[in-house]
């Protein structure tokens, strides 16, 4: 495939000159979404394809874009562009920070790395610059071998997505392309609440990237995790049942998947009608439910149900009555 046949598969926001990296209007969330270097032209298809998915999903959630990798900037400059962007976006705040990765990733045993145009971008260094942040921040990388960012990104008020289970998936992965698909797809709202979260688009994802396999009568060769408790270890989607992780990666660990299912890029239509500080509310007693429902073999039957209740009946006035209580 040709240049030109690529340029034809992506809108013209794509190609356009650098957007620059200024701050966003107030209570607004976050994308940016970074193209690597395509490596052979039949990779580059699929990566755009993706970022297009994802900046269709950011119109409809409302989101300030940001594209990387792309356009008439020096293509060597991709590093530095990423590392402004970075250091002028807000550090503190409600709203969420997305960085989605799209592209290649390699890993020598000790430093992993996201193929950028020019110099490449090591785990190591976008942990230092991520260090800043307290606002809720979301990083899916969808590179080959990208286990390590997962490791080396995890961290409190955080949700950590990779493609591989260890650095040495170095196959091109597929999952990134079903995340693009599922992460505005209604048939991917597994509870129905009319909206797609993150851990929603990442199990959907992950379910059709080991369909993909088993129909090309394939062994798996990459195995996508989910970290937002901050071990740095990551649960794969075979560890969920329904929105709710059955297994632990280690003893007395918090489970995986609560936070996660807070990210939405496109809110529904009963998010939209929120305040910030009515979301966070919302935010804070979902997280209250999902810690308590752990706790079930813990407590008397009795004491559970009416304890829970009082959960639910307080997350049901935050819509009820706007919140406040």
């Amino acid at each position: 495939m040709g240049l030109v046949a690529l340029s034809l598969l992506a809108p013209i926001s794509l190609f356009a000159a650098a957007t620059p990296a200024t701050n966003p209007p107030p209570r607004t969330p976050t994308l940016c979404i970074v193209i690597g270097a395509f490596g052979e032209l039949e990779f580059g298809s699929n990566f755009l394809r993706q970022a297009i998915l994802w900046q269709k999903a950011a119109a409809q959630g409302g989101c300030h874009e940001i594209t990387i990798g792309l356009g008439n900037d020096n293509p060597t400059n991709d590093l530095e562009r990423l590392r402004q962007t970075l250091e002028a976006e807000p550090k503190t705040g409600r709203e969420e920070f997305w960085l989605v990765l799209i592209g290649h990733g390699t890993f020598d045993g000790k430093e992993a790395l996201f193929n950028l145009r020019g110099p490449d971008l090591s785990a190591t260094d976008l942990a230092q610059w991520l260090q800043p942040f307290q606002r809720p921040i979301a990083v899916v990388d969808t590179a080959s071998a990208s286990a390590p960012f997962l490791a080396k990104l995890s961290g409190t008020n955080r949700v950590i997505v990779s493609a591989t289970r260890s650095g040495n998936e170095k196959n091109f992965t597929r999952f990134g392309q079903y995340l693009a698909e599922a992460i505005s797809d209604p048939q991917a709202d597994l509870d129905k609440d009319g909206t797609v979260s993150l851990l929603e688009a990442f199990l959907i994802a992950s379910r059709r990237a080991a369909e993909f396999y088993k129909g090309e009568g394939r062994l798996a060769s990459e195995h996508a995790l989910i970290d937002d408790n901050g071990d740095g270890l990551g649960t794969q989607a075979d560890w969920f049942r329904g929105l709710r992780a059955v297994k632990m990666a280690k003893e007395n660990a918090a489970v995986d998947g609560a936070l996660a299912n807070q990210f939405r890029l496109v809110p529904s239509e009963a998010d939209s009608k929120l305040s910030a500080d009515q979301r966070s509310r919302r935010d804070a007693l979902e997280r209250a439910v999902f810690a308590y429902r752990e706790r079930k073999s813990q407590v008397p039957e009795a004491e559970y149900y009416r304890e829970l209740e009082k959960l639910l009946l307080k997350l049901a006035r935050v819509y009820g009555s706007g919140g406040n209580q």
